[in-house]
């Protein structure tokens, strides 16, 4: 596959303007001064390889236009994307693009099927300078992460064009508290320094801390992923022992918003100006010497003054997911002093429409790796009479959670099978909602193979497992303890599993065991069943630790195989699948 989509941006832009929303300033007025430089900072986070517009709930933004009308606006797609940050960069002499992390992994067919090697691509080509790993980005482990980001063929799938071999990413990733177990040493570039013509800036990178918990764990075995505020505060120390005094933080972990629309008011009351979830304690121990923190991970757009350890209020950004949005942080570089001027920076997200001329460089890849995977993407595999949706967010049963889980659960219950009596899906590897409209050219109503793997784009392996009743119910109970006491991170059951919530109630507190049954009857604590779990989950993933204690493993299908094969079996044009009522749990 030849790399000439990696060219420079620019050249014919058309001059349509990006809708801006959610300004947000470091408060206090900037001194004038001679010596300040203009910076411009282009941000982008959670990614995922959409390289296509994504659909559904996923492929639009909301905002407050001028009138205090709440609009909704389609979203996203590189071609759109490389056209906006093409037009934001003009007149600007210093301009920097960064991201922070889950760039790829999780990924659509088009990206996928390729092992996300197009979606490199398309972030050298629309210019991308730097980037934080996420947790996504260790999907395939960090042999495969080396391969990304140096380059060659996929040593099982080979190269797609063996006489031009994928030549890797023209970007680092940053992994400043990724550290390898045997040697302690950092296992990717901790920082990166752009140099402009009078001005330097440092940037550290970093996961969550979190990463060996939501991953597989055997392509990470080797590694370790350290305190963010440490690791941080360490490198910063250490930027400006070397003459970098202007710090960018870039940080695959963030917050949760109390509002969900593109344009939130940061200002509102509550902790961190409007703002919860981790990012509000790192925040607010990172060094003070560090001077703005563009986050990811939660999917959420913000852009919040969360005060400092000195008590000075500093800049920390989100840009939503999947290229619908990307923040603008404009900075004054203190020429003197080598140094951000903090009430300088200012941040607006700004939405990435569809009304812009497409950059033809990501057209033209677009095409050619649409011809490639087109025979397998366009295979009819299932038919649905209806919309059938993931939850919006990871704390509620879906209807397309429900249908995972059964057809998981019809994958693996006969006794050559596993066995299995209850399936649970987690709702983080469930990535797209199943839409009657078609998404290419196979027909409404139709579900493609290329459909099915953007719901499921992991290939994990189904695993059937003993469990006690016991067990079972210590696996409800940590949806909302430990790892997911903040989150609330819901499991999706399938047919026949039923139990009631406490929402009155705190922490594990909250499952009311005596309501726990499997088709009609009450689980008993002592007894064995067979659960299907995916081979993420069975590794203790998702905080669901008690998942890895289960016994007599034995290994199915891919879910990907599983969700085809059901789909083929089960539905016909006269007889497509509905919804199911995601009624499975229950609330007082």
């Amino acid at each position: 596959m030849s790399r000439r989509t990696k060219r420079l941006i620019g050249a014919g832009a058309a001059a349509t303007v990006a809708i801006g929303v959610a300004v947000a300033t470091v408060p206090t007025a900037l001194a004038e001064s001679e010596s300040i430089i203009d910076i411009q900072m282009l941000a982008i986070n959670d990614f995922h390889g959409n390289l296509e517009p994504p659909e559904g709930s996923s492929g639009s933004v909301t905002y407050i236009d001028e009138n205090g009308e709440e609009v909704e606006v389609e979203a996203g797609g590189a071609e759109y994307l490389a056209t906006h940050l093409a037009q934001a960069r003009e007149g600007h002499d210093n301009t920097v693009t960064v991201a922070a992390g889950d760039l790829i992994g999780g990924s659509p067919f088009l990206s996928a099927a390729f092992h996300d090697e197009p979606t490199i691509e398309s972030l050298d080509a629309m210019g991308l300078d730097v980037s934080s790993v996420g947790n996504h980005e260790f999907d395939e482990g960090i042999e495969e992460l080396h391969r990304i980001q140096e380059g060659g063929c996929h040593p099982d799938d080979g190269c797609v064009d063996p006489d031009q071999p994928y030549g890797g990413a023209d970007f680092p990733f940053l992994g400043a508290n990724v550290v390898n177990k045997h040697t302690g040493l950092p296992e990717l570039p901790p920082v990166w320094v752009k140099d402009f013509e009078d001005a330097r800036v440092g940037f550290i990178g970093m996961t969550l801390e979190g990463t060996g918990n939501i991953v597989s764990k055997e392509g990470i075995k080797d590694l370790e992923f350290k305190d963010e505020v440490e690791t941080a505060n360490f490198y910063a120390k250490l930027l400006q022992a070397v003459g970098v005094k202007s710090i960018v933080v870039l940080l695959h972990e963030g917050g949760l918003p109390a509002d969900g629309a593109v344009n939130y008011d940061c200002d509102s009351p509550g902790p961190g100006d409007g703002i919860s979830g981790p990012i509000v304690d790192i925040a607010e121990n990172l060094d003070a010497e560090i001077d703005l923190v563009v986050t990811g991970h939660t999917h959420e757009a913000y852009t919040c003054t969360i005060d400092d350890p000195a008590g000075q209020p500093r800049m920390v950004t989100s840009g939503s997911s999947f290229g619908r949005l990307f923040t603008e942080i404009n900075l004054g570089y203190d020429e003197a002093s080598g140094d951000i001027v903090r009430t300088s920076v200012t941040a607006a997200n700004r939405i990435v429409t569809r009304d812009v001329t497409p950059d033809a460089d990501q057209t033209e890849l677009i095409e050619t790796f649409g011809e490639l995977v087109e025979p397998i993407a366009n295979e009819k595999i299932g038919y649905l009479a209806e919309d059938i949706l993931m939850g919006e967010t990871r704390n509620v049963e879906s209807p397309l959670g429900d249908l995972v889980a059964d057809m998981q659960l019809w994958a693996t219950a006969d006794a050559d099978a596993g066995g299995a009596q209850i399936a649970f899906m987690n709702p983080g590897g469930i990535r797209a909602d199943l839409t009657y409209a078609e998404s290419g050219s196979e027909g409404d109503g139709v579900v493609s193979y290329a459909d099915a793997f953007t719901v499921q784009p992991f290939n994990n392996y189904l695993v059937t497992v003993d469990l006690t009743g016991e067990q079972i119910v210590t696996a409800l109970q940590q949806q909302f303890s430990g790892a997911n006491a903040e989150t609330n991170l819901m499991l999706q059951p399938s047919e026949g599993f039923t139990y009631t919530v406490d929402e009155s109630a705190e922490g594990a507190d909250k499952i009311l065991v005596d309501t726990v049954m499997l088709n009609g009857e009450a689980l008993d604590m002592a007894a064995t069943y067979r659960v299907t779990i995916n081979s993420f989950l069975s590794e203790g993933g998702d905080g669901f630790e008690v998942f890895a204690e289960g016994e007599n493993e034995l290994y199915g299908p891919l879910d990907i195989d599983a969700f085809k094969n059901w789909l083929l079996e089960n539905t016909t044009e006269s007889s497509p699948v509905t919804a199911p009522a995601a009624d499975r749990v229950s609330y007082q």
